[in-house]
């Protein structure tokens, strides 16, 4: 039976494959897009008709109060990915970042308090609040490190989703993605940002080509989200997903050329280092709990996500600045 459901951060990446998979199983969804004077909602205005004419869209800001109240008003389920995600910027404006994803949470967690009608509220985590794997594979028991500012402001909100489920009986769950692809994703992401300049340029300029990473394909990543709002097992706690293999970026790189067809030439750009003691080296998924909880197991391997990848971009190859370093 279909639910009513809100998603914030509708108009980004993984919250338009979430929201355009939530109406394709049936759910009465509402989306929470920030207001622009050009009425632009992201990527929900690229989903086909029958997907946009299904939705119900709500303006607003996650650093208003009120605005959020009335989105969480009579949904069931509530998915909470709007955030502020880049690790450069967060660099540049960590108030921003701190206002959006801190206090944004907040006002998410304190409408759904507030509602009659919610049955879970489901909060969107990072495996960068794990910084640099201390043991691998990294499980929900390793220690989290806020080695960016991004990250320190994703670790304050999953604390506030934990103690709202303790403090209040909230209904709410942690889903905690390691590094999400796939199409619509922005250049300021590492694939994307390779397969573009592949696409257009000589040379692909990049930052270290060693750290490590666990890269899920974004219909993966959505398939845990369904997953885990009906998972009363999940309830209180944060749960990893991803594919349990790493690549580093050097290696990437290799698959990506081999995907084309053709060599890469790669240049490192000091602009896209991130300071030494803020790199996260590795990140690797411990995906036990999931099994346990829903039986998760990644339905894509790197090679057919890649492939489907370098296709949307190939055909969008317009939508990227492949001269500038996107942040």
């Amino acid at each position: 039976m279909g639910k009513t459901v809100l998603v914030t951060g509708a108009g980004g990446f993984i919250g338009s494959h979430l929201t355009e998979r939530l109406v394709r199983d049936g759910h009465t969804v509402r989306i929470l897009t920030r207001y622009n004077g050009r009425d632009e909602r992201g990527h929900i205005d690229s989903l086909p008709a029958e997907i946009t004419g299904a939705l119900e869209v709500h303006r607003g800001d996650l650093k208003d109060p009120e605005a959020v109240r009335k989105a969480v008003e009579g949904r069931a389920w509530v998915f909470h990915l709007g955030a502020l995600i880049a690790i450069p910027y967060s660099y540049q404006n960590p108030y921003d970042v701190v206002q959006t994803n801190v206090l944004g949470t907040a006002h998410v967690l304190d409408a759904c308090r507030a509602s009659g009608a919610l049955e879970r509220v489901v909060l969107t985590s990072t495996s960068e609040v794990y910084g640099t794997a201390q043991v691998v594979p990294i499980d929900e028991r390793h220690p989290l490190r806020g080695q960016s500012p991004y990250a320190a402001t994703k670790i304050a909100a999953d604390a506030l989703g934990e103690s709202y489920h303790r403090a209040f009986g909230l209904p709410v769950t942690i889903l905690r993605p390691f590094n999400t692809f796939g199409p619509r994703q922005s250049a300021r992401a590492i694939i994307p940002t390779i397969i573009s300049q592949a696409l257009t340029r000589p040379v692909v300029r990049l930052g270290s080509l060693d750290p490590r990473r666990d890269l899920t394909y974004v219909k993966d990543t959505v398939s845990g989200f369904v997953a885990i709002a009906g998972c009363d097992g999940a309830l209180g706690q944060a749960v990893n997903i991803g594919r349990g293999d790493d690549v580093s970026i050097g290696e990437l790189v290799e698959r990506i050329a081999a995907r084309l067809g053709t060599p890469i030439r790669v240049e490192t750009d000091s602009e896209r280092i991130r300071p030494p003691a803020s790199e996260v080296g590795r990140l690797l998924a411990g995906t036990n709990l999931a099994k346990e909880l829903w039986g998760w197991s990644p339905q894509y391997s790197l090679d057919q996500a890649l492939d489907e990848t370098i296709a949307w971009i190939r055909d969008n190859i317009a939508r990227f600045r492949v001269d500038s370093y996107t942040t």
